[in-house]
């Protein structure tokens, strides 16, 4: 059985306005498995009257952290269950001090695109989620009516991509597609999430021809060719074009990788149109110049860009322009890497990383002088409140639910295929800071040391 705590206390505890770590005790309420009392300071056991000496649990100096929000993860069941599943995602997601992940509309087969597809996924998640799991809808070419009911099923919003998706069963949509779907949208009052990068050009201003010889299919340089920045800046102007028709809708670029839309995104956001923006682990923590010659691994879409735009992309992190941080989790199997040529421009595009956000970003963030508490807000507090969760995830206050990290800063470790819990990963990363321990409502989801062993799943469906 797991373990469940009723009181937590801590000497650096990371409390929600606070710009950084102070003594702290939560009392949690096993009934509900919310936070009940949040005190600053550490209170012994003899301060609880009646309480077992079993139920109170003192972390000394270790970190006690909120757990983690991540809305871009590719669970990809049913369906496609051989690239990742409920069962190893939100293992996954426990191990990194994930508490709470928001399932994209694609890569399972059916997507997320009508009430009865959205059954499907909700029955194969039964038994299986370690973390609680909410559900973004789709939107796609003729489903414009299928998006009130989702809306009203309890998705949390809607993606749409405007360009080639890489799966059939979800194609792009127009931009006359879009100005169908944002009246939907508004009248649900949801969010429209776009997959922001558009191929601009048309028969009177076609592509180039390709360059004479071709360019090495194994050179990263050629892939990141293929999907320059005018890609993710044309499709944000055509979002901004949409959503000036429907200025009360709120509309969100997902896992942005350009800097040279940044000008654009600061002068949207500057008119009052609602519009977040988040980007991803892999895109501040690696550069473009740092992969190797055929290590498909680490292509996505859009690609991970030179130095200087992973400087740019952290500056605008910095100072609110982007909003928050998310995985975009989206393995495939291996032989869809195209490992044995190292072919970037047939390889899959996605990147497997859920479990590492947190080690990642803080080992990134402490070498530019950027303390936990921010990483928190880019990790839990923002986006909880992306999709309507604040009141229960993303911070330890009185009324949230029980859902903490025990994090040691001072662990250093090489990533081995033993410490992730996803399908189809990699290894060899070397990190600071590790999850120690993962809790849900006040019951342990995740032990370091021993992984899963005697830890049922335990997570909800956020609907």
């Amino acid at each position: 059985m797991a373990p469940q705590y009723l009181v937590v206390a801590s000497a650096n505890a990371f409390l929600p306005g606070r710009t950084g770590p102070q003594p702290a005790t939560l009392e949690l309420d096993p009934t509900s498995g919310k936070i009940s009392a949040v005190h600053d300071a550490v209170k012994p056991l003899a301060a609880f009257p009646g309480l077992a000496k079993d139920k109170y649990l003192d972390l000394g100096e270790l970190w006690l952290l909120p757990g983690l929000v991540d809305c871009h993860v590719h669970l990809n069941e049913p369906g496609r269950t051989e690239w990742e599943g409920f069962a190893t995602g939100t293992a996954a997601a426990a191990s990194g001090g994930v508490t709470t992940v928001i399932d994209m509309p694609l890569n399972a087969i059916p997507p997320t695109t009508t009430v009865v597809n959205l059954d499907e996924k909700i029955k194969a998640s039964k038994g299986q989620c370690r973390v609680d799991v909410g559900f973004w809808g789709g939107v796609i070419p003729g489903n414009e009516n299928d998006l009130v009911p989702l809306a009203k099923a309890g998705v949390k919003g809607f993606k749409c991509f405007l360009i080639e998706s890489g799966v059939d069963e979800f194609p792009c949509v127009s931009e006359e597609e879009v100005l169908v779907a944002m009246p939907k949208l508004v009248e649900a009052s949801s969010l429209f999430l776009f997959h922001a990068e558009l191929d601009a050009h048309s028969p009177s201003h076609p592509t180039p021809p390709p360059a004479t010889p071709t360019p090495p299919a194994d050179a990263y340089s050629t892939f990141l060719a293929s999907r320059p920045q005018s890609l993710e800046t044309s499709a944000i102007e055509l979002v901004i074009r949409c959503a000036e028709q429907h200025p009360t809708l709120r509309t969100h670029i997902v896992h942005l990788s350009a800097a040279s839309a940044l000008p654009l995104i600061r002068a949207t956001r500057a008119k009052g149109l609602p519009l977040s923006v988040e980007t991803c682990f892999h895109y501040l923590v690696l550069s473009s110049e740092q992969i190797a010659k055929g290590d498909t691994l680490y292509k996505c879409c859009p690609p991970i860009r030179e130095e200087v735009n992973r400087d740019a992309l952290w500056d605008a992190l910095i100072k609110g322009d982007i909003d928050f941080v998310v995985s975009d989790h989206s393995p495939c199997t291996v032989e869809l890497k195209r490992l044995e040529d190292g072919d970037f421009m047939k390889a899959w595009g996605g990147i497997g990383g859920l479990g590492l956000g947190l080690s990642l970003l803080w080992t990134e963030a402490r070498k530019r002088g950027i303390g936990m508490s921010k990483v928190l807000e880019w990790v839990a507090e923002k986006p909880a409140r992306q999709v309507r969760l604040e009141v229960s995830k993303g911070s330890l206050k009185v009324g949230a639910d029980a859902d903490f990290v025990v994090f040691d800063p001072s662990v250093t470790f090489t990533v081995n295929k033993s410490e992730l819990h996803f399908k189809n990963r990699s290894k060899g990363l070397e990190l600071s800071g590790a999850v120690q321990q993962t809790y849900l409502r006040g019951e342990q989801v995740y032990e370091r040391t021993t992984g899963f062993a005697g830890l049922e799943p335990s997570g909800r469906l956020l609907l």
